[in-house]
């Protein structure tokens, strides 16, 4: 299996390797070593995209690929290759690690299991749109559109009825008729009323009886549909916790632990042990390889929600990945994963823009929480080194938030009632905000809107994705400030604000399809994100006048 290991030629030397292996969530570029292990391994994937046999078939889809540089037993440094998930449908593809689980025990179980749940989806199919399901619905829409029809019909005549009783009723009145013959004409009328509520009643009856078969026919399909629905799903997690199982996850200090295990009380996401990091270091140590320096990439077109660009360097996903490779790497000299918002910030940030008795704005350094951590592990924030120079305020409170990795205006209130006043402004989206940002690649355009609703990423927080169906709403104006080679400046407004609004929609493909410079998350993390909040404006709670503060952009 250590044929599978591509040795550097010529041999990197000692100066060109990293002290110890550096941190797989770190969304800093990869090691020199890493990166050009990887860029040989997309040379290869340029020469052999359209190969069959090697399946890239899949790409047209989208995957992270990865290379892990090892050292072998003889100190020769070469590297491994890997990729996520499946591959042109295989789990094995010559020249690749294979997967974590036992692909022995996996090809034992499996195409029974694949058949039965293939079982459920046909008697599914059969129930729901088989030719007894149609025809029982088709009888039970075609009666009751009779019925209704018929309902209908007797309605009208009834109202047309009730109408000749009221005219009849009116013109009684109209007339000097004997007391015994008016009210013998008012009984006569109440009588005919009395009739056409009885053949309602009757019709209604009628119609139910007539009915009722067909529907019980049909209530009895939907109760056969949903038993089989709850069979299938309670077999399916069944199955599920079964392939956990066939992940035996191992450790440098010899230890095996099921991703049941690992993820436990929670249960594992989808995906989770498939990834392309958890399989490079799993052949590393079978094959007793020191793992140097790893270094995973997006290859093809990005995927539906985002987030990820052609040949663009990505960190390990914490959600899948971080209970896996924190089990994998114990015992392993690596680098700490990278606390952001825990760096060292000067002491008289943020500046001070513009400041009365009631508010502040401040320029917020890139770097720098606009609020505290959760739990208090970061306590440095705008808002609590706002707090310490004003200790006697009732406030300040933030109206808003930046990113950690965006600089720019931020407004604080300094009492409650300021604060409550300016929220509503916000609310209300009286409150305009305009960033400015280099994106990384051309835009044609000189201006547009961007509409891309988003959530949260469940599976690799705090990313942001492209969601249409689950997502909230997020609308941002932008125009073109200026072209430079590969890069643009631009003006973003956003009429909403969403969590990573900006940087999502700059990055998506039908959004700029250009990430902001810069960025950790959703580009290629070299250097600060470029992108400053540049102007706020907004009316003043308590003097009534409307404020329009800019600071530029340090870049």
């Amino acid at each position: 299996m250590t044929a599978l290991v591509t040795y550097f030629d010529p041999q990197p030397g000692t100066s060109d390797l990293p002290a110890r292996l550096p941190s797989p969530f770190n969304p800093a570029l990869p090691h020199p070593i890493a990166r050009r292990a990887a860029e040989a391994l997309k040379d290869q994937l340029r020469r052999d995209g359209s190969t069959p046999a090697v399946g890239f078939d899949g790409i047209h889809r989208g995957k992270m690929f990865g290379v892990l540089v090892v050292a072998a037993a003889d100190d020769r440094i070469g590297y491994l290759r890997g990729f996520s998930g499946m591959l042109g449908g295989s789990w094995r593809v010559d020249g690749f690690v294979g997967p974590l689980f036992d692909g022995a025990a996996r090809d034992a179980m499996w195409p029974a299991a694949q058949a039965e749940l293939i079982a459920f989806d046909q008697r599914l199919r059969e129930l729901s749109l088989g030719h007894a399901a149609n025809a029982a619905r088709a009888d039970l829409a075609a009666l009751d559109a009779a019925q209704d029809a018929a309902a209908a019909e007797l309605a009208a005549r009834c109202e047309t009825a009730r109408q000749q009783r009221h005219d009849r009723r009116q013109g009684m009145a109209a007339l000097a008729m004997p007391p015994a013959e008016h009210e013998a004409a008012l009984h006569t009328l109440s009588q005919e009323s009395r009739a056409d509520g009885a053949a309602a009643r009757r019709q209604r009856a009628a119609h139910h009886q007539e009915r009722e078969p067909l529907a019980c026919a049909v209530r009895a399909l939907d109760e056969k549909i949903a038993d089989l629905k709850h069979c299938r799903a309670a077999r399916s997690c069944e199955l599920v916790e079964q392939i956990f199982d066939g992940y035996q996850i191992p450790s440098v200090r010899g230890q095996r632990r099921s991703l049941r295990a690992l993820f436990a009380p929670a249960t594992p996401p989808g995906g989770s042990g498939d990834c392309a990091a958890p399989k490079l270091f799993g052949h590393a140590q079978r094959e007793r390889l020191r793992p140097l320096a790893l270094a995973e990439f997006w290859w093809g077109p990005p995927p539906v929600t985002g987030g990820r660009h052609n040949g663009l360097y990505y960190p390990a996903c914490r959600g899948k990945c971080g209970p896996v490779l924190a089990h994998m790497l114990d015992g392993v000299a690596v680098d700490p994963a990278p606390v952001f918002g825990g760096g060292e910030i000067a002491a008289d940030e943020p500046r001070t823009v513009f400041e009365d008795r009631w508010l502040v704005v401040v320029d917020k350094p890139v770097g720098l929480l606009s609020v505290p951590g959760r739990g208090g592990l970061l306590r440095d924030s705008v808002l609590t080194r706002l707090r310490d120079r004003h200790p006697d305020a009732t406030g300040p409170m933030v109206v808003h938030r930046l990113d950690l990795d965006t600089s720019g205006l931020l407004l604080a209130a300094k009492d409650a009632e300021t604060h409550v006043a300016l929220q509503r402004q916000f609310i209300r989206r009286e409150i305009a905000k305009s960033y400015v940002a280099w994106v990384d690649g051309p835009v044609a355009r000189d201006q547009g809107t961007i509409e891309l609703a988003l959530r949260g990423d469940l599976d690799d927080r705090p990313r942001q994705i492209h969601d249409p169906v689950h997502g909230k709403s997020a609308i941002t104006d932008w125009r073109v400030l200026a072209r430079d080679g590969g890069r643009t400046r631009v003006a973003l407004l956003p009429r909403t604000g969403r969590t990573h609004q900006l940087r999502v929609h700059a990055a998506h493909a039908m959004g700029l399809a250009a990430p902001i410079v810069g960025d950790r998350l959703y580009g290629q993390h070299d250097g600060r994100l470029m992108l400053h909040a540049e102007t706020l404006a907004f009316t003043h709670p308590r003097t009534g006048q409307r404020l329009e503060i800019r600071r530029a952009a340090p870049f």
